[in-house]
């Protein structure tokens, strides 16, 4: 039997007395009441700085700032991480999907703490083309989650290319450096001109966005190493992870914010197990690259014609598992649950789901051994469990299939 080393406990232990004192000491509500009218009079006062680039607004520049959204959006990362993976770039597929786990944890969570609103619109004039658009424009302001990513994953990447190719030519750095800050910057104008936030957004999106960069490019070589060669690696990222979903606040209204963190959340989970379970098989170093001989342009392209259906397969199969799974356990374990859409039957009505709605997911009420509500929502175990199967999929059962078809 493994022993369990001792960073490992503590901090776990660490996160757990968080989740209890926090609630214990109302730490959510506290921050909030410095910082919400705070940052609510600067979302006011920053109004005329919005519609004066908002005067320049046409269809060609409405398209443009629309499809610059949806390149750094959630769902195009999602599409974007298996190609990483299946290309050989394995390394900095996993590093890049912890990465955007950990920006969408530490982002929502701010979200859901200062609860600052987005700018008023009208005057502000806000465009979402897109549903994943509509369903952002539910969620609080500050900070702006794409400029947060594109900090994050762009910084990231450019540090990733400079080493992979190994080039100390300091002009080839700079830029680098140049694109990087152009590509943030009109992804930050575009979520102005779009009316989806204030400039106190942004702003706040560039320095948790600098700070999270800084801090990971200071530790993902160690927790990379964990992922792949350390102890109790599954159990640690799944108490992990359960954790996480009882570490994040609850906001004043339910906003989108949660249901996105348990995606990642699970998304994190399945990449992590599945990783460590198969990295000599398919995730090391030595792995086939694309366009070299060993990953031909027609093999790689019969890897994505196989995979992406695979995945999405698999995301169907799991959310029709824990559909039937999870509510027949708690019914089993005497644990009362209702769903707010994924299990018609548990659904409760549009009266007790407003009287219920501010119950919302958060801290140590979301424990159900300590909570004192009536029942409790289904939906986030199945979209833990649904995601976490996707990314399993993604670095074991897909890279199967590729060895058994000669991809």
């Amino acid at each position: 039997m493994e022993s369990i080393p001792r960073w490992e406990v503590l901090s776990l232990c660490g996160i757990g007395t968080w989740v209890i004192l926090s609630s214990m000491f109302n730490v959510t509500q506290k921050i909030r009441s410095l910082t919400q009218p705070w940052v609510s009079s600067y979302v006011v006062s920053t109004t005329p700085i919005t519609l004066k680039i908002q005067k320049y607004h046409n269809k060609y520049l409405d398209a443009f700032f629309s499809a610059l959204s949806c390149v750094v959006s959630v769902p195009f990362y999602t599409a974007f991480l298996p190609l990483l993976f299946w290309s050989g770039h394995c390394k900095l597929a996993r590093q890049m999907t912890l990465l955007m786990a950990l920006c969408d944890y530490i982002g929502n969570c701010i979200k859901d703490v200062v609860c600052a609103p987005r700018p008023s619109a009208p005057p502000v004039r806000r465009i979402t083309a897109t549903e994943d658009e509509k369903e952002n424009a539910l969620e609080y302001g500050l900070p702006s989650s794409h400029t947060l990513n594109t900090v994050c994953l762009s910084g990231f990447l450019l540090q990733y290319i400079l080493s992979y190719i190994q080039n100390d030519d300091a002009i080839t750095g700079l830029v680098g450096l140049v694109i990087v800050c152009l590509f943030v910057f009109f992804i930050a104008l575009g979520r102005i001109y779009l009316g989806m936030h204030s400039l106190i957004d942004i702003i706040a999106g560039l320095a948790f966005g600098l700070a999270i960069l800084a801090s990971w490019l200071s530790v993902h070589k160690y927790i990379d190493y964990f992922i792949v060669s350390g102890q109790n690696v599954a159990s640690f990222w799944a108490v992990l992870c359960f954790l996480l979903l009882f570490a994040y606040p609850t906001p004043q209204l339910p906003t989108p914010s949660f249901e996105f963190h348990t995606a990642f959340n699970g998304v994190a989970l399945g990449i992590v197990i599945g990783v460590h379970q198969t990295y000599h098989q398919f995730h090391h170093e030595s792995v086939p690259r694309v366009f070299t001989p060993q990953l031909t342009l027609p093999a790689f392209l019969g890897r994505l014609i196989v995979g992406y259906p695979t995945i999405l397969l698999v995301r169907f199969c799991s959310k029709a598992l824990a559909k039937w799974m999870l509510p027949m356990l708690a019914n089993a374990l005497g644990i009362p649950v209702r769903s707010s859409s994924y299990v018609p039957s548990l659904s409760v009505s549009a009266s007790a789901k407003k009287s219920d709605q501010i119950k919302q997911a958060g801290y140590i009420q979301k424990l159900f051994f300590f909570s004192q509500q009536d029942s409790f929502e289904v939906d986030t175990g199945i979209r833990l469990f649904q995601y976490a199967s996707l990314a399993w999929s993604v670095v074991d059962l897909v890279p199967s299939l590729f060895f058994h078809l000669g991809l």
